[in-house]
């Protein structure tokens, strides 16, 4: 440990989707392999995933978010209508905490996109790769949120952003704003995953994940087109709460519910292509795996379409739309799309030594 202080620290991802709870999996074991305790706030799908993860860690129930999409209905207006619902759920997680910190002592909270996990007791720490938030709705907006965004962030004592900082990086305006209203401190890539030689075993993996309903949408898209698709498949349905698969498909086609991080690796590993959502974890997961994969953006997501725009841009992924979803047609643009792997180990390793310097600066008086 460097002679650093054993802390206990609690950590709580953000409900939307699993790539929040996916994402702090490294953080959670670089702070164990530091000799401090990790306590995670969580429920549902998030805290089904990291009890795999991580048997036996003490898990706090924190209620999430509950964000649904609509079938039709921009993200956008969408959230508009849950809003009353979201600001409930900061203030509940703000009473939350203050009510906890009066009862048990911890030295440092990490909050991964939750605004009112934070607290004046102690040092707080939020974790996001949106410093400005697409709206889908133009530059104004943006704008807008992101000054909003901001008001949030100020109440932490630091903002880690899972990016790296130069030029070269992931999140593109996301995390790299032309005008910055907090100044956050740059961790490099994340990814649970590892790179390991492996014989492939399938020639199309598809890999489902985020809110409802859009997640049962597509799966239904693309099980429909699987019937006349006669060459392996694994599907992996993004459902870590359900323990059997009902679904009746074809014996070439391998299904899963949920896989832990190192079946996932394995099953990402073993596959020729991918075909997946554009979140930003499952992205810094594939361009830690080197893998070759089409991108199907969230509709009515603007953070996820703009992902994949800007990973076509960079020559990283290639991305059709839910739309037009075709497996046939998703094979065909990747056969025709020119890969590049520009970033390396070191960007996926430099979090350890940033997270290390970062708690012992917090939580030393």
């Amino acid at each position: 440990m460097n002679g650093q202080k054993k802390r206990r620290i609690l950590l709580a991802p953000l409900d939307w989707g699993l790539g929040h709870a996916t994402r702090c999996i490294p953080i959670v074991r670089s702070l164990q392999e530091n000799g401090h305790e990790v306590v995670l706030a969580a429920d549902g799908a998030a805290a089904a995933l990291l009890s795999s993860e991580f048997p036996g860690i003490e898990i706090k129930s924190l209620k999430g978010y509950g964000i649904r999409y609509s079938k039709n209905a921009s993200l956008f207006g969408s959230m508009l209508q849950q809003l009353p619902g979201i600001l409930n759920s900061i203030r509940y997680e703000q009473r939350w905490l203050n009510e906890l910190l009066q009862k048990e002592q911890f030295h440092l909270v990490i909050s991964d996109n939750r605004p009112g996990f934070y607290s004046k007791q102690i040092p707080s720490v939020y974790i996001t790769h949106q410093l400005l938030i697409n709206s889908g709705k133009g530059k104004w907006l943006n704008r807008l949120l992101q000054q909003l965004h901001s008001r949030y962030m100020n109440n932490f004592n630091s903002v880690w952003v899972p990016d790296l900082e130069g030029n070269e990086n992931l999140a593109g305006e996301l995390a790299h704003p032309a005008k910055p209203l907090v100044q956050p401190v740059y961790l490099g890539l994340l990814s649970r995953m590892n790179a390991t030689t492996t014989e492939l075993k399938y020639d199309l993996m598809i890999m489902l994940s985020g809110p409802e309903p859009q997640r049962t949408i597509l799966e239904e898209k693309l099980i429909g087109q699987l019937s006349t698709y006669t060459k392996t498949v694994l599907l992996v349905r993004g459902l870590p709460e359900q323990h059997s698969s009902t679904l009746q498909l074809p014996s070439h086609i391998t299904v899963h519910n949920h896989l832990p991080a190192a079946a996932l690796q394995e099953a990402m590993c073993s596959s020729q292509l991918i075909i997946c959502r554009s979140g930003y974890t499952t992205l810094m997961d594939l361009i830690r795996l080197k893998k070759k994969a089409v991108l199907i953006p969230t509709p009515g997501q603007p953070e996820q379409e703009y992902l994949a725009e800007y990973m076509q841009q960079q020559q990283l992924f290639p991305f059709i739309s839910q739309t037009d979803v075709s497996i046939d047609h998703a094979i065909t643009v990747a056969e025709k799309f020119s890969y590049r792997y520009p970033f390396t180990d070191t960007d996926y390793e430099q979090y350890k030594e940033v997270i290390n310097k970062q708690v012992e600066l917090l939580t030393t008086a």
